[in-house]
């Protein structure tokens, strides 16, 4: 574990004794230490077209009063920088007069991955042995292939939280993630496949006993099914959603909706809906950090609070909102374990870590014979939503059409358009073949950027628009 302050000019117990006398009189609020080294190399064509390694150190301190906050940050550690920032948190934040101080996290967490380094886990030889590797492999597969890309992201973050009363709350965080995408081309025609795979492990998971193959074929497979798609159909029809990464619509139009500052700010589409009904008997959905491994856990939030399960929607029923503590301490609820934060220079807000709903009783293929006229969808690409409404667009790189029970053709250009709160509630079937997205999420929310996952069994939405080229 890193020591912050080991080249600094000022001792951990100085820092300490700061953060006290600084928050005496704050509610809440933490000095975050992080210390972050990231790789990333990407192989184009059989050669290495860019490899670059950062390294990042820093310090962000924050003053809670309420729903007041006065944050500084800084990449220098030192007496200076650490005594400026207090006095800035001093002077822009009122003292709290009513003693209403925020208790410190518990330490009930376990531990969901290892302190190792992934980027030191391989050689750089080693690694770009492998991505030209998987280049040779994947022309060999299928002569159609025109281009190649293959690329590694290994990241290994310490943080450091100390809170009033020198509470310390460290954390060591692995994160690597592997894709490959690939260009063919059939009778003049050009379509690509990618896919890709991660988590919070090192590099051993992807260089040992020949695991990147599966990667490989995967992505062939998809440009394959690409190559021999067909325009799609537009208009409101069934739509299937197959299991794992179409989460990714659960995660961007239900569960942003479900952070607890647009609910106690009453900017989300269910900030007063706590214990009624917003979908379908059969749908529990759940936010859970403690998922050893995966790239959206985490062993303590950004505020030192452990990760937790956390139902949000229980049998169709909305149970809870994802909280960090100053929400939670503002709606009179527990902290969930969902304060998160980008880097040392952002303050933390209420985000997602692994959001996915449980399985139902139902097989996919039952669904698929319930549907006369329709789609069924596999992969999506790119999103947007709108959290007030819950609004969504969603595009499909992997899509098929259903005629008369039967899956048919691959399509292209598919997009899917909704209402998240309202897609709940067309829900009629519920698969029992959920699956966890193969590790590369990442979500963005009011300007950070973090590690997540999504995950779904399959699911027959009764009722939803699709946009089409076919019309």
């Amino acid at each position: 574990m890193n020591d912050f302050f080991y080249n600094s000019d000022i001792s951990h117990q100085q820092a300490e004794r700061l953060v006290s006398e600084t928050l005496n009189k704050s509610d809440d609020g933490e000095l975050f230490l992080e210390s972050t080294n990231s790789e990333s190399i990407l192989l184009d064509d059989g050669k290495i077209k860019n490899s670059s390694f950062d390294t990042s150190l820093g310090f962000g301190f924050r003053s809670v009063n309420e729903d007041k906050t006065a944050f500084c940050h800084s990449n220098i550690i030192s007496k200076k920088s650490l005594e400026d920032a207090a006095q800035n948190l001093r002077s822009n934040i009122k003292p709290n007069v009513k003693n209403n101080k925020q208790d410190t996290p518990k330490r009930t967490n376990v531990k969901l991955y290892e302190d190792k380094d992934p980027i030191v886990s391989k050689s750089f030889e080693e690694k770009v042995e492998l991505l030209k590797k998987i280049d040779n492999y994947i022309r060999q597969k299928n002569s159609s292939i025109k281009q190649v890309t293959a690329s590694f992201f290994g990241e290994h973050q310490t943080v450091e939280i100390i809170k009033s009363g020198s509470q310390i709350y460290k954390d060591q965080r692995p994160l690597v993630r592997f894709n490959v995408g690939v260009m063919m081309e059939k009778k003049g025609k050009k379509e690509t496949g990618s896919y890709g795979t991660g988590g919070r492990q090192d590099y051993k998971y992807f260089l040992d006993n020949d695991n990147w193959k599966g990667i490989c074929d995967e992505a062939i497979r998809q440009a394959e099914v690409n190559l021999d798609s067909k325009p799609a159909p537009a208009g409101e029809m069934k739509v299937v959603l197959g299991p794992g990464w179409p989460g990714i619509i659960l995660h961007e139009a239900v569960g942003h909706g479900l952070e607890g500052d647009f609910n106690r700010k009453k900017t989300s589409a269910f900030h007063n809906l706590v214990g009624q009904k917003v979908a379908n008997e059969n749908i529990t959905v759940v936010d859970d950090g403690t998922i050893a491994s995966r790239r959206g856990s985490l062993t303590i939030d950004d505020e030192g609070t452990p990760t937790s399960r956390n139902v949000l929607i229980e049998n169709g029923i909305l149970k809870n909102f994802m909280q960090d503590r100053m929400n939670a301490k503002l709606m009179n609820v527990k902290p969930t374990g969902n304060g998160r934060r980008e880097s040392f220079e952002y303050t933390p807000m209420p985000r997602m870590t692994n959001t996915f709903m449980i399985n139902g009783n139902d097989t996919q293929s039952e669904m698929i014979k319930k549907v006369d006229k329709g789609i069924y969808a596999v992969s999506f690409g790119g999103g947007q939503v709108d959290i007030t409404n819950g609004k969504f667009v969603f595009s499909c790189t992997e899509a098929y059409e259903i005629n008369n029970g039967k899956i048919g053709a691959p399509l292209k250009g598919v997009t899917l358009i909704g209402n998240g709160p309202d897609i709940l509630t067309k829900v009629s079937m519920v698969g029992n073949d959920m699956k966890l997205d193969p590790g590369i999420g990442t979500c963005g929310k009011g300007g950070q950027w973090v590690p997540v996952g999504v995950g779904q069994p399959s699911i027959l939405v009764d009722k939803i628009t699709v946009g089409g080229t076919n019309i």
